[in-house]
């Protein structure tokens, strides 16, 4: 019986050091996912704030855009009325009165 409880308890510090191995093996893994995780969590990061500035300077540049085509608008609807009014200096200055009447009939309000 001697040997059988010298046996068990050589056999049981076996399998002590094979869990020790294995709890160092995980601790690697887990250590290897984490910096893993970090990296990917950096990538992330990055490939997100690169896509959101392109976004806004695609915006910035379609404001833009509008915003000229806004401007030749307004001048080309400058010029129309400029020259109604060289053509038509009467009616236009009593097409003027009347709107300022309305304007002020609307403000009294």
């Amino acid at each position: 019986m001697a040997t059988t409880a010298a046996g068990k308890s050589g056999d049981g510090s076996k399998e002590f050091a094979e869990l020790e191995a294995e709890i160092k093996a995980l601790r690697a893994e887990l250590e290897k996912l984490a910096r893993q995780a970090q990296s990917t969590g950096e990538h992330g990061y990055g490939t997100a704030r690169k896509a959101a500035a392109l976004g806004a300077e695609q915006l910035r540049l379609h404001g833009e855009a509008k915003f000229e085509e806004l401007r030749a608008s307004a001048r080309d609807i400058e010029e129309q009325v400029l020259s109604h009014v060289r053509e038509k200096p009467v009616t236009s200055l009593a097409i003027a009165a009347g709107v300022g009447f309305l304007f002020a009939l609307i403000a009294r309000r």
